[in-house]
């Protein structure tokens, strides 16, 4: 898992083929005039736009998932958002096994850690990092772009 900033973003293009390609478009697009959807790029690389309201706590570790498939970085928009993290190799206890067609797996661990992003950070989850997004009491906007593996 990677936090930071979207100005930082240069730093992380090596790590993926695709990561210039995502972190490119996310700094040169008003992410705040996105509407709801998904927006097809380059190789594979989908781009989510929402606006939903936050979860309790409760809900979103009921979701508390991984992918195969996919690494993800999730960019804070607008709102307060916190997000739940465990690294995969503890998790004990699989709720939903893995959907390939979804590129999904839950479990019903409980995080480690918590943290919050503000405005404009993102975060980086590989295939390894297990988190439960959208904890919050307000609407958030953010945008979750899906990179091949």
């Amino acid at each position: 898992m990677i936090i930071d900033t979207l100005r930082n973003a240069q730093r992380y293009y090596n790590l993926h083929r695709s990561f210039q390609t995502a972190f490119e478009y996310l700094n040169s697009t008003n992410l705040t005039a996105l509407e709801n959807g998904v927006i097809e790029l380059a190789d594979g690389i989908r781009v989510i736009i929402s606006n939903d309201q936050g979860k309790k706590v409760e809900a979103t570790t009921k979701t508390f998932e991984c992918h195969n498939q996919n690494i993800d970085i999730q960019v804070l928009i607008h709102g307060n958002e916190t997000m739940g993290w465990k690294p995969r190799a503890d998790c004990q206890v699989i709720e939903v096994p893995y959907n390939p067609e979804k590129d999904y797996m839950f479990y019903s661990d409980e995080p480690d850690t918590y943290f919050s992003l503000n405005n404009g950070q993102f975060v980086i989850f590989f295939p390894e990092d297990v988190h439960a997004p959208m904890i919050g009491k307000e609407l958030i906007k953010k945008l979750v772009v899906k990179i091949p593996v």
